[in-house]
């Protein structure tokens, strides 16, 4: 079996799904912590391609909101990094002023997160765990947060805890993001009593960039020869330094601190964003004084959010640049859900073990 498709399912320490997919951060950092895939969600066709090239040709469900939820087999952990909608709050406060109970069916229907609610009411799985951006927290004056809680915890049950998680301390990128983790039995798991590495003392850009010394296998489009060198597609044009640099200038002239971010290989970069294929504008490499910068190849993106497949072979990029920009800035960082899923691991087989989860019977016939 390709190890990069997990443990063979009789001898995996847990079951999960992965949803909201994407090229499948998640899906990497809990098999390596153990866990077997068995159901994934996906609906962009692009992020299904990469996602397939790095896992292997299993079944990838779409629109989640077709998803028939009898199809989706038992499993102890869903994952999901779920995007962050509008909820809507209309008739709360009047239910509130009745002392009528508000739940998920009413305020958040028609978001994504009423799929993830409702496959957790249906399957009941031992645990979760969620991700999103670091502002969901302050959302909507915080109301948007507040009935993701009232979902996850009064109606459905589930002892939650939540954090926000500097990447820095892992990969040379400030990323600050909040992960939220349920258990449905009553148990020690606290997220905020997870040891994660010191953002101040994390690794450098040095440690993601081409070195362009030779010492690295060229790799076509992203190097070129001699000695592996980044190829020139990545530098600036003359035209579009110039309007950074111009906008740049602006907004400082008014005060405000809004333009490109130009870094070395002993700085940290600024957060990678899904819009970098524009104009890279958030991390932009140095070439040198008087040279135009460059940015940062798909691979070195690759590295920046900690995608390596099994025994630490490259990942496979099959999409443009434009759509590896897209994919990587929408991911996770790995070895962070890595560490997270290996925390939650004890917790989630003790409970297998107690008999608490519906797939003991299944991963006992299987081992």
């Amino acid at each position: 079996m390709d190890l990069v498709r997990g443990k063979a399912p009789g001898s995996a320490d847990f079951r999960f799904i992965d949803l909201f997919a994407g090229i499948g951060g998640m899906r990497l950092g809990f098999e390596a912590a153990g866990g077997s895939c068995v159901f994934t969600c996906e609906w962009d066709d692009r992020a299904q391609q990469t996602y397939r090239a790095n896992f292997g040709d299993e079944p990838i469900a779409g629109d989640i909101r077709a998803l028939d939820l009898e199809a989706i087999p038992a499993h102890d952990v869903l994952v999901a990094g779920f995007p962050c909608q509008p909820f809507s709050i209309a008739g709360v406060s009047k239910k509130n002023a009745l002392g009528r109970p508000h739940g998920f069916a009413c305020e958040a229907q028609g978001t994504l997160f009423f799929q993830v609610a409702r496959i957790l009411k249906r399957h009941r799985p031992i645990a979760f765990l969620l991700e999103n951006v670091k502002h969901l927290e302050r959302h909507d004056q915080g109301r948007t947060f507040q009935v993701i809680r009232d979902v996850l915890e009064r109606e459905l049950g589930y002892q939650v805890t939540y954090r926000v998680v500097d990447a820095q301390g892992y990969v040379p990128q400030h990323r600050e993001r909040i992960f939220l983790v349920g258990f449905r039995e009553k148990c020690d798991f606290d997220l905020n009593n997870v040891s994660f590495p010191d953002p101040a003392t994390g690794p450098r850009l040095k440690s993601i960039l081409h070195p362009e010394d030779g010492t690295e296998v060229m790799e076509p489009p992203y190097t070129e020869s001699p000695l592996a060198k980044v190829s020139a597609r990545y530098t600036l044009t003359d035209h579009l330094w110039k309007y950074l640099r111009d906008y740049k200038e602006k907004h400082r002239e008014k005060g405000n601190g809004f333009g490109f971010s130009l870094v070395g290989a002993e700085d940290v970069a600024r957060t990678l964003s899904a819009r970098y294929y524009k104009d890279g504008s958030e991390i932009l490499v140095s070439r040198g004084k008087g040279a135009r910068p460059r940015r940062l190849t798909p691979r070195e993106c690759a590295r920046l959010m900690g995608f390596r497949r099994a025994a630490g072979k490259d990942w496979i990029i099959p999409v443009s640049d434009t759509q590896a920009y897209k994919q990587f800035g929408n991911a996770v960082v790995v070895p962070v859900v890595a560490d997270i899923a290996k925390a939650m691991r004890p917790f989630v087989r003790e409970a297998v073990m107690l008999g608490y989860a519906p797939v003991r019977a299944v991963l006992q016939a299987l081992a």
